[in-house]
């Protein structure tokens, strides 16, 4: 819910996408920073059930904060409160994926990837479409609540991990534990394929959080309706993501990533041609069943190129890179989108899904493509 209400509450309360922009941004841009040095912590550590519930508990206390600053102070004030809450998200993008092949025998791991992924797709789906509807019947104002009483009762769900112990490099010099998640997704070929891909993939998706409330006027809808689009988009995802389940035994991960993500692209250039709702909903539930074995795939390459001793650290810092995508994204469409139009930024960003799958092919070419098993 969090991405798309904090773009809502400040649309409504500000009408200005240059702030919703940079407020979306300034939320996920300090992952980008913390990502790796999570992950070197997380790899060490006892106590990622309480790193976990640390971030939940924040985003709460946060979100409530919003509540009282947007619209009725300085403009500054609202994205510095978001970036607090923004600090710890790769504890939640990446630190829980990260302990799967810790929890889960090697031969469910494809399946329980596939779940997680359903899992992380549950959620987009019934996060976008609660707080469309709830800002539509009552306001965004009570949206923004439900996320703080959200947060705060995921943090009993984390109480139901198991704590696991701390992975074998407690001897090991934190700088370089930091920078070791980074070098290794820099010089694993397969690896870099999709971490390039997937996060320019989330750099286009911030693009459309920005750009899909907005277009919604051209379509007779109010900003709330994008909330839908969202849903339909993850439900097509979710589908795809548990019925292809095998699919990761067939091709490499790196290659489904890239593949998915281009068939996304395509399906993406005829978003602008719906010239209703309806017909919007339709073409977003296919390109979510396009999109859907991406993320599954991209968990599967984590786990297969790299060693278990590195599993936080790749996790925590492919996440922040993600997420800081997204970030540039969203300050991108915010002076974007008003500039050239919701219909123009719908195909730029299914030329940036194109470019994203091409790049990431790009990557692979490698003398030697080291494989390490999870």
């Amino acid at each position: 819910m969090v991405a798309f209400t904090l773009v809502l509450l400040v649309l409504e309360r500000t009408d200005s996408p240059a702030l919703a922009g940079i407020t979306g941004a300034a939320y996920a841009l300090p992952a980008v920073a913390t990502g790796p040095l999570l992950g070197a912590w997380l790899d060490r550590t006892p106590y990622r059930r309480s790193a976990l519930a640390l971030n939940q508990a924040v985003l709460g206390v946060v979100m409530l904060s919003l509540l009282a600053v947007v619209g009725h102070s300085a403009h500054w004030i609202t994205p510095a409160l978001a970036a607090v809450a923004g600090a710890t998200l790769p504890m939640v993008s990446g630190g829980f994926t990260s302990m799967l092949p810790s929890l889960v025998p090697p031969d469910r791991l494809a399946r329980a990837n596939s779940f997680e992924a359903a899992s992380f797709g549950a959620a987009t789906i019934t996060g976008p479409a609660t707080a469309a509807t709830i800002a539509a019947t009552l306001s965004v104002e009570v949206a923004v609540v439900v996320i703080a009483v959200a947060a705060t009762l995921s943090i009993c769900a984390i109480s139901r991990l198991p704590a696991l112990p701390p992975l074998q490099t407690a001897g090991e010099p934190f700088l370089p534990a930091v920078l070791a998640g980074l070098t290794h997704l820099v010089r694993t070929p397969r690896l870099r394929a999709s971490t390039v891909t997937t996060t320019l993939l989330m750099g286009s998706t911030g693009i459309l959080l920005i750009a899909l409330p907005l277009h919604m006027a051209s379509l007779g809808m109010p900003k709330s309706a994008a909330g839908y689009l969202w849903t339909a988009i993850e439900l097509g995802s979710v589908t795809t993501a548990l019925l292809l389940t095998r699919l990761q035994a067939r091709w490499r991960p790196e290659q489904v990533v890239i593949v998915s993500v281009a068939a996304y692209g395509l399906a993406l250039t005829t978003w602008p041609l719906a010239t209703s709702f309806a017909a919007l909903l339709l073409v977003a539930f296919v390109s979510g069943l396009l999109e859907g074995p991406t993320l599954p795939a991209m968990f599967a390459a984590r786990q297969q190129y790299s060693p278990e001793s590195l599993q936080g650290r790749v996790s925590t810092t492919a996440a922040s890179l993600r997420v800081g995508a997204a970030a540039i994204g969203q300050a991108t469409g915010g002076l974007l989108v008003p500039a050239i139009g919701t219909h123009k930024a719908l195909l730029v960003v299914a030329i940036a899904l194109l470019a994203a799958a091409t790049l990431g092919r790009a990557t692979t070419i490698s003398r030697k493509a080291p494989l390490h098993a999870a």
